[in-house]
């Protein structure tokens, strides 16, 4: 053999042993000590360049969020009793802002109804929490009938109570209150109905929401792993003592619980929390590789400063978008108007506005995350018990234009505008009978009808021959779901003219559902 040869033949074997050396070295950077896959790293370049957002998580659209807790004992104000029972006048005035001095309603309240808040603080709501009623089987059997296809129960909200079997803090519902593992019997249940299940930490704002006077009790040490280790300075950072309690409680959720997805409220979006965001995310993500399945964030960071964009889905809390978001995002929203914790005075929407709002929502490539809030027994209201089987009904019979759909080329047309942000659903018009949305799959344009066209005629625009959304279309048949009535249609060069439409079906949107050539 050639003296060539065998240098090539030398260099060869060098170059599959460098390969095979750099291989293994991959592998190993892919590892942690336990030998288990570790492909994201716990920062943001990692995360963004391996992280995609789940296609199952925007298929869904409908979910249910739980507001549920000890602030449902007292049932006044809202679920941030626990934060305003502490708030005296000047507190009150000067965190809210305020131009002129006035008395806390909720202050005065807890004052009245139960007695000065050093001797009856938060925590003695805690055992007057019992949960008596509450009925697992109950509860996932209504969010099924909803048509919900997820479901988040708040987990630790930022009251600093645990909802489920906490192994870092005494203060939770298994060796408090009910003496149950609320989320645990609800992963267990709606896992077993076909649901998935996620969970949500409101907990990075525990360190700031109790105030700390000496006339309150939220100033004894003894409490301090329930109203957070803060002393009584307003502008106190983030301790490292207290970003240590966050992780371990939110890692203790993550592990024994497996989230499919884990929610996060505002507050872990401030600079004192920078190092804990890329790592809880690396940390979650490299979970579901372990447990074999894809997982999801929510946060409410829409200015994507905290979670950067493409890492996490983000969540509009009472609020919308104007227009198409191509990826996934969510709204989330209450059913009550003025609070997402079961009140005494707790004013419902209506489902006419809840199924417009999440006909809007998927029109734009968004989910609707829709609020209950059950009372302190474990029952939930009648009102919203019967808005949420209203919305099932409505899915039963037009659920194919939402689960599953595409957006269209344009989410819509009509003369309502919607505002862009948080807690903006407040300035929203309803809906009119020219307000359409639109949702795709395969072969199939759905047109929403916001409203009842009383004429029995509706002419869409945007589907016009000469309107450049629906140049290439050919329209080959028309039915509206859940009618009967052969609908005639005419596309001209101005919009596509439905009429005979036939007698109103139902109370709420209305769906025409448009065999289409080609496919979109």
């Amino acid at each position: 053999m050639k003296s060539s040869n065998l240098i090539l033949i030398f260099a060869s074997a060098i170059l599959l042993l460098s390969a095979c050396k750099t291989e293994n070295n991959e592998q190993d950077n892919l590892t942690n000590l336990d030998g288990k896959k570790q492909i994201f790293e716990p920062n943001w370049e990692s995360i963004k360049k391996n992280y995609k957002d789940p296609e199952w998580f925007n298929d869904q659209k409908f979910g249910i969020f739980i507001h549920w807790g000890a602030y449902a004992v007292p049932a006044f104000g809202s679920e941030w009793y626990p934060r305003q029972m502490y708030m005296d006048t000047a507190t009150f005035t000067a965190q809210l802002n305020l131009q002129t001095k006035g008395p806390n309603p909720t202050f005065i309240h807890h004052k009245e109804t139960y007695g000065d808040q050093k001797e009856f603080g938060y925590k003695d709501f805690i055992p007057m929490f019992k949960a008596e009623k509450f009925d697992p089987v109950a509860w996932i059997d209504l969010f099924k009938k909803s048509g919900a296809r997820y479901v988040i129960p708040v987990a630790d909200h930022h009251d600093g109570f645990a909802m489920y079997d906490a192994k870092t803090t005494r203060w939770n519902s298994v060796n408090m209150g009910p003496k149950r593992d609320v989320l645990g019997e609800l992963f267990k249940e709606g896992r077993a109905q076909g649901l998935i299940m996620g969970a949500s930490s409101h907990y990075a704002f525990n360190w700031s929401f109790y105030n700390k006077k000496d006339k309150f009790d939220t100033v004894d040490p003894e409490y301090a792993d329930l109203y957070s280790p803060k002393g009584k300075d307003l502008n106190q950072p983030v301790s490292e003592e207290f970003k240590k309690i966050w992780w371990d409680r939110t890692v203790d959720l993550i592990d024994n619980y497996q989230p499919d997805i884990l929610w996060f409220d505002f507050y872990l979006d401030i600079p004192d929390y920078a190092e804990q965001r890329p790592a809880i995310a690396a940390y979650y993500y490299n979970k579901g590789i372990e447990w074999g399945k894809e997982v999801v964030i929510n946060d409410k960071n829409f200015d994507h400063e905290a979670f950067p964009e493409g890492t996490v889905i983000y969540d509009l809390e009472r609020g919308k978008l104007p227009g198409i978001r191509k990826l996934p995002w969510q709204t989330d929203t209450s059913i009550g108007k003025n609070s997402w914790c079961h009140v005494t005075n707790w004013k419902s929407k209506t489902a006419d506005q809840l199924i417009d709002d999440l006909v809007d929502i998927v029109s734009k490539n968004g989910n609707l995350l829709l609020n209950v809030g059950p009372k302190a027994d474990g029952t939930i209201p009648e009102d919203q018990e019967k808005i949420l089987l209203q919305i099932g009904d409505w899915l039963s019979v037009n659920g194919v234009a939402i689960y599953g759909t595409d957006y269209w080329r344009t989410f819509g047309e009509g003369p309502t505008e919607v505002e862009k942000g948080h807690h903006s659903e407040g300035n929203n018009k309803d809906f009119t009978g020219q307000d359409i949305r639109f949702t795709q799959k395969e072969d199939k344009l759905y047109a929403i009808m916001m409203a009842w066209p009383e004429s029995g005629q509706v002419n869409i625009k945007s589907l016009g021959k000469d309107n450049d959304y629906a140049a290439d279309l050919t329209i080959k048949d028309m039915r509206l779901l859940g009618s009967d009535t052969k609908v005639r249609f005419d596309q001209t060069k101005d919009g596509l003219v439905v009429d005979n439409l036939g007698p109103k079906t139902g109370d709420f949107a209305h769906v025409l559902e448009i065999s289409i050539a080609p496919i979109p």
